[in-house]
């Protein structure tokens, strides 16, 4: 029998308050379901099926845990890795170099020549960096070898700004890549490309939340042209791969999937009809879109009170796994559920509340003002869409340890089953990466 999302999360929570993965013992857990991931990434491919050759990568930063990473590479999709660390989840998750996308706005010649040495395929942010790889690639034509990895250009479009700017990559100033509408840009990228045979791709992207797919697919169509001048004044196809990024933007005010891989597939395929002619590999790199509504946070509530006439409840799910909700709440509301103790929704009169997480601070709020069938100690309270960049990468605000990550699927006798992905941090692991080894260090240093 296969089973909707909504109700695979709820039969979810029920067997975590069942198994002990979430109580008093362990106020706090974060959930992925293996069936949607499998789901979303199958959507993915068919979305850009063709007769064309396509790299799907995973932006490793919107989820970097490493059982993550393998299953998404069981279902064809690389890496798109941002630092050191993040090419490590990937190597340590199987991925193969030619699966693997390094991008980074501040590369160390090191990271460089490791790429150009394992494979990895590396845009250049800028002009300085491109100056980097021919150092690089000369060393290793001088030792008689090819430049080892595929090499391309990020390129800012400089298209505009969407909803979140903080999420925006291709405004006028942004950070990222080479500024294209910069006087003299875009004759500097056609000769830079001329002057290196080994330079053949075309990276972009525009964005992620907030973004429109319109803005997006623009981003697409300026740097396809490119792309076309380019091999124009080669008199070849010099660039043989457009990287079109990620940056599907995420439905977090209900569980439809909106917009989907397939709209924004369409889209390109009517703005951009010569993307899907054959002629170029494509890459993209997709992210939050891939996990978000596939994971999801459930804690505790500790206390509940009433100050000022307003309803509080006190959970365990705060600032630590929710960062840029409680930082950004405008731009990052999240959608809160109601359970009682064994983890059945509630269904008791709503009530306006506001749901607190346990950091010191008073904006830490995952939901503020909020009609919630009304919240007792030792309920539920699950915050969905939280799959990617949330419990992942959490921030250790009041040396709160991170919770355990479990993966969950319905098996044949119809039970749900969990898998760990991450074991929950302890104490012992807090005190050692806040140097309690070094006790004595400053004190004996000071009385030398």
């Amino acid at each position: 029998m296969v089973l909707d999302s909504v109700t695979r999360r709820q039969d979810a929570i029920v067997a975590a308050v069942r198994e002990r993965l979430l109580g008093p013992h362990a106020p706090v857990v974060a959930l992925l379901d293996v069936e949607g991931i499998r789901e979303a990434a199958r959507q993915l491919h068919t979305a850009f099926a063709g007769p064309f050759p396509v790299l799907h990568t995973f932006a490793v930063k919107a989820a970097s845990l490493v059982p993550v990473l393998e299953l998404l590479a069981a279902e064809g999709i690389g890496c798109e890795v941002a630092s050191p660390g993040e090419l490590a989840l990937a190597r340590a998750a199987g991925v193969p170099a030619e699966r693997t996308v390094l991008d980074s706005p501040a590369k160390t010649v090191a990271e460089l020549r490791d790429a150009l040495e394992s494979g990895v395929a590396v845009n250049a942010d800028n002009p300085q960096e491109l100056a980097r790889l021919d150092t690089l690639v000369a060393e290793r034509s001088a030792a008689g070898q090819p430049p080892g990895a595929p090499l391309g250009l990020r390129i800012n479009p400089q298209v505009g700004t969407g909803a979140i700017g903080a999420m925006s990559t291709a405004t006028a100033t942004s950070k990222f890549g080479v500024a294209l509408r910069d006087e003299g840009a875009e004759q500097w990228i056609v000769d830079s490309f001329l002057a290196r045979p080994w330079l053949t791709r075309l990276h972009t992207h525009t964005g992620s939340q907030g973004v429109p797919l319109e803005l997006m697919a623009e981003s697409v169509r300026v740097v396809f042209e490119l792309a076309e001048r380019i091999n124009g004044a080669a008199g070849r196809q010099q660039i043989d791969t457009l990287d079109i990024g990620g940056g599907l933007p995420v439905n977090f005010t209900g569980d439809e999937t909106e917009p989907s891989f397939d709209a924004y597939a369409r889209l390109l395929r009517r703005t951009v009809p010569g993307l899907f002619d054959g002629r170029y590999t494509l890459v993209t790199e997709f992210g939050r879109s891939l996990l978000a509504k596939q994971g999801f946070i459930a804690a505790l509530v500790e206390y509940t009170k009433t100050s000022g006439g307003r309803r509080i409840a006190i959970t365990h799910a705060g600032a630590h796994v929710a960062t840029r909700t409680a930082f950004a709440p405008e731009s990052w509301p999240l959608r809160v559920g109601a359970f009682d103790a064994q983890g059945a929704p509630k269904s008791t009169p709503e009530v306006v509340q506001d749901v607190a997480g346990p950091c010191c601070f008073a904006g830490d709020l995952m939901a503020r003002e909020k009609a919630l069938p009304e919240l007792e100690p030792g309920d539920v309270v699950a915050l969905w869409d939280t799959g990617a960049y949330y419990f992942s990468t959490p921030f250790q605000y009041n040396s709160l340890p991170r919770p355990a990550v479990h993966g969950f699927w319905r098996a044949a006798d119809g039970s749900t089953r969990f898998a760990l992905v991450r074991p929950a941090q302890q104490l012992e692991e807090v005190l050692r990466d806040s140097g309690a080894a070094q006790l004595g260090a400053l004190t004996a240093a000071s009385e030398q």
